[in-house]
């Protein structure tokens, strides 16, 4: 899955918490958001309130998307969806949540759907 295919999809299944999410599709989707929010930062340090703003409106308009494919995501590996909020305990929730997210698909079919790399294969 390519950069610009990987957004697309997360960006068409914004609020889609069901199937499953490659290991690419995730990653792209947070090193576009990691982007998007240092170039927020720069634009803070050059003009403030414009900076701020954005910054604000990026961090809400992925907030949604971001859990989606996070989800998604657990969902490949075979986990529940709700093994998101681990990373909501300090420092060894975020380390294990890590993990998941880097683990390998879970091949073929589980409970939450078929194995995305196997559709694209």
């Amino acid at each position: 899955m390519s950069f610009t295919e990987a957004i697309r999809t997360v960006l068409n299944k914004y609020a889609d918490f069901s199937g499953r999410a490659r290991r690419s599709e995730y990653w792209y989707w947070t090193l576009a958001v990691i982007v998007a929010i240092v170039v927020c930062l720069i634009l803070t340090a050059i003009a403030h309130t414009l900076g701020l703003v954005l910054y604000l409106l990026v961090l809400l308009g992925t907030l949604v998307p971001g859990l989606a494919v996070g989800v998604r995501r657990l969902h490949d590996t075979g986990r529940s969806g709700w093994w998101i909020l681990i990373a909501l305990v300090p420092l060894v929730g975020s380390i294990i949540l890590l993990v998941f997210v880097c683990q390998d698909s879970q091949p073929g079919q589980n409970q939450y759907g078929p194995s995305p790399k196997a559709a694209n294969a």
